[in-house]
């Protein structure tokens, strides 16, 4: 059964939610306030984060950002307003995926499936892909470069390992948006960028991945002999 965290100061959310998501084979636990949610992390073992934008102490912003210190568990955020900038800033702070408030709970059940699907260990085709000074493994979902374990989101090892599968081929936004299972073209499209250029500074000082103007992304590294 997989384990969910709720952080949401809403108290009348967590009871239906608990029993809705049983039906899915999913035990949700849930936290009123930042520093709940935070011990809860702290004490147990989770698959998954629903964060809500809108939080008592501090915004969701913060405590994403927090969490991405230590963690890359998947992060669904929520955002009351449903505004783009909100969403925006929310994956650069590390979140992997939004959903507006109000929601169907189908939908958070098909999210919840995809962020918890792309983090496990099977959720690509298993192998090493070996590029020099960068190498990743797609069983363990660790990469390495230059001897130091970077510490990836869900997303940003998504879209690294799909460029390095494919290593001086060009790889458009939509063919990475797949990767991320956006459903906003607006809001995805921007989340590329974003991802990319996090991974960029993890990458620093190597200079891995291409912009190609008006078309997308490449990764620079060839397979090691």
């Amino acid at each position: 059964m997989s384990q969910i965290l709720l952080i949401d100061d809403d108290a009348q959310l967590g009871g239906p939610l608990t029993t809705y998501l049983a039906r899915y084979d999913m035990q949700l636990s849930h936290a009123l306030s930042p520093s709940a949610g935070m011990a809860c992390l702290q004490a147990k073992a989770f698959d998954a984060v629903i964060l809500d934008l809108m939080l008592p102490e501090r915004d969701g912003f913060a405590v994403c950002r927090d969490i991405r210190q230590s963690s890359d568990i998947p992060i669904l955020m929520l955002t009351a307003r449903g505004d783009v900038t909100d969403r925006v800033v929310g994956l650069e702070m590390g979140a992997d995926d939004y959903l507006p408030k109000p929601f169907d709970p189908r939908e958070l059940v098909a999210r919840l499936h995809s962020i918890t699907r792309r983090a496990s260990p099977s959720a690509l085709a298993g192998g090493v892909i070996d590029l020099g000074d960068l190498r990743i493994d797609r069983h363990q979902r660790s990469a390495v470069c230059g001897g130091q374990t970077l510490a990836l989101t869900t997303a940003e090892f998504d879209i690294l390992a799909l460029l390095a599968s494919r290593p001086g081929q060009v790889l458009s936004r939509d063919e990475i948006l797949n990767t991320l299972h956006g459903h906003s073209t607006e809001v995805f499209s921007r989340a590329v960028d974003i991802t990319v250029s996090r991974l960029r500074k993890k990458l620093q000082p190597l200079d891995a991945i291409k912009t190609v103007r008006h078309v997308g992304y490449m990764l620079t590294l060839r397979p090691s002999p």
